[in-house]
């Protein structure tokens, strides 16, 4: 097989935009505290376009350096520093290891984690808890693969990260040399964009396009892989370059006439939704949300990559959809005559069976991607925009349509809905055989750290029961992994979020499936001062894959029982001290609070609780995988009872 030149890679980066790259979008960092310095602008903020068409002025444009002879290692923490990057992730090795001897001097704070995918997730934390761009750093080839996890994780969850991995020398390429991976090919489909850097002289050009991509438009992850002799080239740094995007010119004012359309619709219809996706989060339109939904009083659904868009305590909210939803929410969904959807992208975990969802309900679909629009369900009127000017341009054409105008009377929808949420609330039963319940402990833990605290969890069980019984008031206190899934996102996820708000308690729920994965990034907690605190729900097996055995394949549990209740392997507490970090254990229902604010008196540690709880318990309310929304069971065997007729 004939290997690519380097020639014909760069060719084909520079040919290469995604989808993603023909969005529209706004700086998603509008609403989170800044701490900069004098005269820097956030990574990934613009000043907005010249004269010149396709081009940009760049982020922290307001940083002027003259031009200053540097090697290319020393333009690139240059770059960084002219950006406004305070923290960055990573680990050297031999491709990368020229930019870690000016990163020595840097006024840009390097976090050496354990292991690279560590440093991706944790970029992806500090990115999601502080709206600015996160930032890793590997080394060619494995040190590079390493990090695909994490960047398809952003990628699916639209995170603005940008990974900086070294490479081979550029001569070595497609020589099949030691620790030689084709890093770009292998993220071209998990990438908004990537680049292979081919001279010292175009990186602060290629830094300031990648921190550019990512955070604006529909958010994403953007490598620069950069060749060992490049990073060891003399150039000539200087401050701000200019950006060289043509077709890059992201929409972010909505159409007019599909405004006044999707306002004429929600001011008409009997039965209607908002079904909000994560997209108002990262648009800082959460204000906008709240406006928007009291002045029509239309119900309001957020799905799991939006807890905390809306306030849980707000009347108007039914709570989330999706195969672990609310009886309220699904079926709100279900039987709508209008479905607005902000910034969400109607995905499997939402919809159910496709061609059985929603099948009254007239769509109106705003996002900023127009590649969602229509993807997996046909929009009656779509809208291309950021959500925070969509939110607000409809805000004043429902107000335009309802001047004067009596307001329709959704009575009988709004006791419909408030029926299902009294007969069908959220809850659990205590374990028959007296072991502590998974949702007790999470729901205390939300009691206690309350709503100002950042909750941050991985993949499974106990990522929907946090999702569930943690109350969210407050938009950015929830991380989790939604699109990918992916086992091992906590810890070093709550790592970075803790990094970016350090005035924040950071509690990372996790499952002792996915605390093995990257629990080593505790020890990166321990030695950096990063005092995150970690709560094992610890039911001895992969609880959800148990679940769905029990339920799906006959109680036929294959390969799910991991050893941590029969034989204590690991003893979390041992574990968590041998990392640096205090370890406390809880096995009963008396002792769940105080354990909890044993931990909260913590400040100069990580600390971890090995809570012990049992292997039974299951997530409910539960739409099994394939089947029609309203095929949901309440519990196991309850089939919540509906008159379709009255919906």
């Amino acid at each position: 097989m004939t290997r690519p030149t380097p020639e014909t890679l760069a060719n084909s980066a520079r040919r290469h935009r995604s989808a993603a790259a023909a969005e529209g979008g706004s700086d998603p960092s509008d609403q989170f505290p800044r701490r900069l310095r004098p005269g820097a602008q956030p990574a990934g903020e613009h000043s907005g376009p010249p004269g010149e068409p396709g081009a940009r002025t760049v982020a922290g444009a307001g940083q002027v350096v003259a031009p200053v002879q540097v090697s290319g290692a020393g333009s690139l923490v240059k770059s960084l520093e002219a950006l406004g990057v305070e923290v960055a992730f990573g680990i050297p090795g031999g491709a990368i290891l020229p930019a870690y001897d000016p990163l020595y001097d840097s006024s840009v704070r390097h976090i050496l984690v354990r292991h690279e995918q560590g440093a991706g997730h944790a970029a992806t934390g500090y990115a999601q808890a502080t709206g600015r761009v996160g930032v890793c750093i590997a080394t060619s080839g494995p040190g590079a693969t390493n990090l695909v996890t994490p960047i398809a994780d952003a990628y699916m969850d639209s995170v603005p990260m940008v990974a900086i991995t070294g490479q081979v020398a550029r001569p070595a390429i497609g020589t099949d040399a030691f620790q030689e991976a084709d890093i770009q090919g292998i993220t071209l489909p998990i990438t908004k964009h990537n680049f292979l850097v081919q001279t010292a002289e175009e990186i602060p050009r290629i830094l300031a396009e990648a921190f550019h991509l990512a955070a604006t438009g529909r958010p994403g992850p953007v490598l620069v892989d950069i060749p060992k002799d490049v990073l060891q080239a003399q150039t000539t740094f200087s401050w701000p370059p200019t950006l060289d995007l043509p077709g890059y010119r992201p929409t972010l004012h909505p159409h007019g006439k599909q405004i006044r359309e999707a306002a004429r619709l929600m001011t008409t219809a009997r039965r209607p939704v908002l079904y909000v996706g994560g997209g108002v989060l990262k648009a800082g339109a959460t204000e906008g949300l709240r406006t928007l939904a009291e002045l029509t009083g239309i119900p309001v659904i957020t799905t799991l990559m939006a807890r905390g868009a809306f306030p849980d305590s707000h009347p108007q909210h039914l709570g989330m959809p999706g195969m672990h939803g609310t009886v309220a929410a699904v079926y709100g969904l279900q039987k709508s005559d209008l479905i607005v959807a902000l910034g969400a992208r109607f995905d499997d975990r939402v919809t159910g069976k496709l061609d059985s969802f929603a099948p009254g309900a007239a769509i109106v679909h705003a996002d900023i991607d127009p590649a969602e629009i229509g993807k997996n369900r046909a929009a009656d009127v779509p809208i291309v925009g950021d959500a925070k000017y969509v939110i607000d341009e409809l805000i004043e054409a429902v107000r335009a349509a309802t001047a004067g105008q009596p307001a329709v009377d959704r009575t009988e929808w709004w006791a419909q809905l408030d029926d299902l949420r009294e007969r069908y609330p959220l809850g659990y039963d205590e374990p028959t055989d007296g072991t502590l319940a998974p949702q007790y402990v999470i729901e205390r833990l939300g009691a206690i750290a309350g709503p100002e605290a950042i909750y941050v969890a991985g993949v499974g069980q106990h990522q929907m029961w946090a999702a569930q019984f943690v109350s969210y008031e407050k938009p950015h206190t929830w991380l989790n992994s939604g699109g990918l899934g992916t086992m091992g996102y906590a810890v070093p996820a709550a790592m970075g979020a803790k990094v970016g708000r350090p005035e924040a308690t950071v509690w990372a729920v996790d499952g002792d499936g996915c605390f093995q994965m990257t629990n080593q990034e505790l020890a990166t907690c321990a030695l950096e001062g990063i005092p995150v605190k970690i709560a094992v729900i610890n039911n001895g097996n992969l609880g959800m894959v148990r679940q769905w055995q029990t339920l799906f394949y006959g109680e036929r549990y294959s390969n799910t029982e991991l050893g941590t209740h029969k034989h204590r392997i690991p003893d979390f507490v041992k574990l968590a001290e041998a990392l640096g970090c205090v370890g406390l254990r809880c096995e009963s229902r008396a002792d769940v609070d105080k354990t909890i604010k044993a931990a909260m008196e913590i400040n100069d540690a990580p600390v971890v609780i090995d809570f012990v709880v049992g292997k039974d318990a299951m997530v409910w309310p539960m739409v099994a995988a394939g089947t029609s929304n309203d095929e949901i069971m309440f519990a196991r065997g309850v089939r919540p009872a509906f008159d379709d007729d009255d919906l």
